[in-house]
């Protein structure tokens, strides 16, 4: 494939993904990324900062999008209810690229390093739906420990729905926050 052709970063992502489920992200270079998506590491360099984030670019985009919604709900929605807009974005979002949402799941489930920059992401996604609260008028610590309480519901069913893929993503972290409810009054 020639350096011309268009998608550098989307067949950068592939080719990661490829390399990292066949030799482990360990053994995997940026320089065979690089080769098996027909560009350079130069290349490589200009769309991530190093090997970890090619698997993590875009991951804000989830937490844009997740707050938007969380926004658009009504303005008499509850702080639970604006957050459960949020996280039926989250579900579309990650069902629509289901395949690569699952692979992924399982390179950053094996490697700590990866799993270390999965719950920084997690952190930054907790600070943007805590500040999206804010600006809807939910005060600190209510904000806070609702952004935390949708993000651990949200992993949870993530992690169960990238392993078995029967498992509806929404379904799944519609009953974790319903589980808490008897547990939180």
């Amino acid at each position: 494939m020639g350096r011309w052709e268009p998608d550098a970063a989307g067949r950068l992502r592939t080719a990661a993904l490829e390399l990292f489920e066949e030799v482990g992200f360990d053994q995997a270079t940026v320089a065979e990324i690089s080769e098996r998506a027909g560009v350079t590491s130069r290349t490589f360099f200009r769309y991530f900062a190093d090997k970890q984030e090619v698997l993590f670019a875009g991951s804000e985009n989830l937490g844009i999008e997740m707050a938007a919604a969380l926004t658009a709900a009504p303005a008499d929605a509850s702080a639970r209810r604006a957050l459960d807009a949020a996280l039926d974005q989250a579900a579309s979002l990650l069902t629509s690229r289901a395949d690569f949402a699952r692979r992924r799941h399982a390179v950053v489930s094996s490697n700590p390093a990866l799993r270390e920059r999965e719950t920084m992401k997690m952190d930054r996604l907790t600070e943007t739906l805590a500040a999206a609260l804010r600006d809807r008028g939910v005060a600190d610590p209510l904000a806070i420990m609702t952004a935390h309480v949708g993000v651990a519901a949200f992993r949870v069913a993530f992690d169960a729905w990238a392993q078995d893929p029967a498992i509806d993503l929404r379904t799944a972290m519609a009953a974790n926050l319903a589980a808490l409810s008897p547990a939180t009054g």
